[in-house]
């Protein structure tokens, strides 16, 4: 995908366990698609290999989006905030992205506010 800048990783600020929430959106239609948490190594798999890869908190392993299912994400650009402190990872997305069959994980309204 694009050479790994470990200066610019090292400016962004992970919480105690070393995890920085990714936000996943489609990279066209600009729908948020799932959130899920990374440290620098899951970043730096995702920049080499150009597949979102994240941190499961629960399994204690890294995990490629599609790797099982086949609803791969391909990174077409990675973006931090103005705080350094969240991820928004813009995806070309094949599939669904929820492991609920739903294309995306946001699909359960909670209200609606006027």
């Amino acid at each position: 995908m694009t050479k790994i800048n470990s200066k610019t990783i090292n400016k962004l600020k992970f919480d105690k366990s070393g995890l920085i929430p990714a936000i996943i959106q489609d990279y066209k239609k600009n729908d948020v698609l799932m959130v899920a948490y990374m440290n620098k190594e899951s970043i730096k798999r995702t920049i080499k290999f150009g597949k979102t890869c994240f941190w499961s908190r629960s399994r204690k392993e890294y995990w490629v989006k599609g790797e099982t299912s086949g609803n791969i994400q391909q990174v077409k650009a990675i973006y931090y905030d103005c705080d350094a402190d969240a991820l928004l990872i813009k995806v070309k997305q094949t599939g669904v992205a929820c492991h609920t069959k739903n294309r995306s994980c946001f699909f359960r309204k909670l209200c609606t506010i006027r």
